[in-house]
């Protein structure tokens, strides 16, 4: 891990975030209570090829299940807190007030996002991270229920699939993001990835035949085929994307 020496503020500028992730760049704290931030660029990179997501047979059945209600951006600011409180097994957390706010700031302005996973009006996991180009840089995710940060992963991935992104960037590589699919690469290749997701989005004109990644078009996707008639006669009308749709999209051949 390399530590860029950028002094700190209370307020972090957004527009500094922006060009910071723009060249493999990121804000931690040294604690949920530190004072102000550092800077990192690993030597080695995190990625999660979108195409790579391993959909275990356990996961696959509790998300075709709809174990937990999924959605997106209904509640960013919960889940920036949610994953910056300690658990028991996390006492303490790198995102601070700092952090927290400067990314708050960034969703309002449309370039952070967040997934939740509902039981019932209970908020039980999700994850946050920066939409730049057709890059995602995930930054947290947290589960309060077993596997409600792998479902929350899994519709982030096939959101992102869908939406003509082509680099999820998980930063450090761990045991769990291992296990579904995420790879270890030189921070070299992580730049050129990077170049190619980003070519255009802080201002510059946008490459041809590569537009931004639209973090909104899997909400916009055309509602399901009616299912068959039941043993009534009647057609059962279909509804928003399920589960089962999600895990359609993830087994979907590129």
């Amino acid at each position: 891990m390399k530590h860029l020496p950028e002094p700190s503020y209370d307020l972090l500028d957004p527009n500094l975030v922006l060009g910071a992730y723009a060249v493999g760049v990121f804000p931690m704290a040294d604690a949920r209570d530190a004072a102000g931030i550092y800077w990192v660029e690993p030597r080695k990179r995190a990625v999660l090829p979108l195409d790579g997501f391993h959909l275990s047979k356990s996961l696959r059945k509790t998300i075709s299940a709809d174990r937990f209600r999924v959605t997106a951006d209904a509640a960013f600011e919960e889940v920036i807190a949610l994953c910056a409180e300690s658990a028991d097994d996390r006492p303490d957390t790198w995102i601070n007030t700092t952090i927290e706010t400067a990314f708050t700031n960034l969703h309002f302005r449309g370039y952070a996002h967040s997934v939740e996973c509902w039981d019932g009006d209970a908020l039980v996991g999700g994850l946050y991270g920066l939409a730049l180009g057709r890059a995602f840089f995930g930054e947290s995710m947290v589960s309060r229920a077993t596997d409600a940060s792998k479902v929350a992963l899994a519709w982030l991935v096939a959101r992102l699939r869908v939406g003509g992104f082509t680099l999820l960037d998980c930063q450090f590589q761990t045991p769990h993001l291992a296990s579904l699919g995420a790879i270890e690469i030189d921070r070299a290749d992580y730049v050129a990835l990077l170049g190619g997701a980003i070519e255009g989005s802080l201002g510059g004109a946008a490459s041809a035949g590569a537009p931004a990644g639209d973090f909104g078009a899997l909400d916009r996707l055309p509602p399901p085929a009616p299912l068959p008639p039941t043993t009534e006669g009647a057609a059962t009308v279909s509804g928003p994307l399920v589960g089962k749709d999600i895990v359609q999209l993830l087994t979907q051949t590129s």
